[in-house]
């Protein structure tokens, strides 16, 4: 949706003019003669940002300045003014106006300052709404980490949440590396400012600086104004590096500069900017290795790595499986409006002998196409989905009932499993249970049978499973 600009400017010819060249621009203007009019004008529709010229008939600028706060504190106001004023210009900044320019000025240079000043809004409205949204998810109380291994990591970031020291967050994919440096921000005497993440291995190379430094007007081929990048945006917030492992040589020199001295230059550019800005990165990589072989810098990792948080794979920390499950299950079914009640015992025992090779993510998707599969009020096995995992042993070596089948059980002990969790839900009816399990009345009947249970119609074997007339 376009940005909805309120221009406040008593002039004619000036009015028309802003109106033609930001509506070209892509935004959406409304017109205001007066101060008094601007207000009538925001009382029946919001604007994104005001223009308005700090001199006025009847209310001024300044006064008007301070009406629009009462209305919106975070607002953002540009104040047009003539070199007479700047004085006056800098009291408005220092009420809370986002920017002035000096009359006469070029439309590229309005254009720019208003595109700043939204991208600023833009992200403070963002992390406002991400923190209402999410409320308590990144306390770290609430976080589904009973294992000693969890507890662990929790608490290297309950120590280092409230420094500025940069973290460098190791794990697998979908461990939950985002949700850490998340964490680490909103419990730092930073939450207030923007929380800015990148994904590095999502830019292409020839970008990737360009987006974490910004670059000028004219720096290369396409560059038709200036742009600030992703660090100058992250300034008195945290900024999360995702894949750091995935920059480029070129990148990495660039990236020490500002660990070393919070300060760069935009790409063709020449002036020095500072910001004061945490650094989490995070990478599923051995950076290690990739040091050995060249293709990361020694002094960045150590810049880098000041306090390592190292994240296991769901594989190692099983026992948080039953509570992410409960977790994901109570979500997913506020979300999907269904009344899951929970999950049975064999379903719970199949995913904690699942491998998860997608971790915590996977273990999410799992529990959500579940909640929207199941015709019931309990997942069971037969509402789960998983992977086939490849199988680690030679063909007939048991390698099967060894990748699927729960710890410590056999074969025959879990279709008796499956058989008694289908009976018990189902009452005892053995036609229901035969559909629940995907099997003919029959064949349940035979291995019913097996498992020495009588049946009042008697126990029939089913055909793919008779034994021939030679007994084999």
């Amino acid at each position: 949706m376009a940005a909805r600009i309120l221009v406040v400017e008593d002039e004619p010819k000036m009015r028309r003019l802003l109106e033609l060249q930001l509506g070209e621009a892509g935004y959406t203007v409304v017109l205001a003669a007066t101060a008094e009019e601007g207000l009538k004008r925001l009382g029946q529709d919001s604007a994104d940002l005001v223009v308005t010229d700090l001199k006025l008939p009847g209310m001024d600028g300044l006064k008007f300045l301070q009406a629009l706060k009462k209305h919106d504190a975070l607002l953002p106001v540009i104040i047009m003014t003539a070199y007479g004023t700047v004085e006056t210009a800098v009291e408005a900044m220092k009420a809370g106006a986002h920017d002035y320019v000096l009359k006469p000025f070029s439309m590229e240079e309005m254009k720019l300052i208003i595109g700043r000043a939204l991208d600023v809004n833009r992200l403070r409205e963002e992390n406002r709404q991400l923190r209402e949204a999410l409320g308590t998810k990144y306390k770290f109380e609430n976080m589904v980490a009973g294992s000693p291994l969890m507890q662990d990591v929790l608490a290297t970031v309950v120590r280092v949440a409230t420094t500025r020291s940069t973290v460098l967050i190791c794990g697998e994919s979908g461990v939950g590396k985002d949700l850490i440096a998340r964490a680490i921000h909103q419990h730092s005497p930073r939450r207030d400012g923007p929380f800015v993440k990148i994904n590095c291995s999502a830019i292409p190379e020839n970008l990737l600086e360009s987006e974490l430094f910004g670059y000028e007007k004219g720096a290369f081929t396409g560059a038709t104004t200036s742009k600030p990048g992703k660090f100058e945006l992250a300034d008195a917030g945290t900024i999360f590096l995702d894949e750091i492992g995935d920059v480029i040589p070129a990148v990495q020199v660039k990236l020490l500069r500002v660990l070393q001295e919070r300060e760069f230059e935009r790409l063709g550019g020449t002036k020095t900017i500072r910001v004061d800005v945490r650094v989490v990165a995070a990478t599923n990589q051995d950076l290690r290795a990739a040091l050995e072989q060249g293709t990361f810098r020694e002094d960045l990792y150590y810049r880098l790595n000041v306090v390592p948080v190292n994240l296991p794979a769901l594989r190692e920390r099983k026992e948080d499986i039953p509570a992410l499950v409960n977790h994901f299950l109570a979500h997913f079914s506020k979300e999907s409006g269904k009344a899951i009640r929970g999950i049975t015992p064999a379903a719970l025992r199949l995913l904690e002998a699942y491998h998860w090779p997608g971790n915590v993510r996977e273990l999410e998707n799992a529990i959500e196409r579940a909640t929207v599969l199941t015709a019931g009020d309990v997942i069971d096995v037969a509402d789960l989905r998983l992977e086939t995992p490849p199988s680690r042993s030679q063909p007939g070596l048991g390698g099967a009932s060894e990748m699927f089948l729960p710890e410590g059980m056999t074969l025959d002990q879990y279709e008796e499993e499956l058989i008694g969790e289908a009976l018990r839900r189902t009452g005892g009816n053995k036609s229901q249970a035969a559909r629940l399990l995907g099997l003919t009345r029959n064949t349940l009947r035979y291995r019913l049978s097996k498992m020495g249970i009588a049946d009042e119609a008697g126990a029939e074997t089913p055909p793919e499973e008779t034994p021939n007339s030679e007994g084999k």
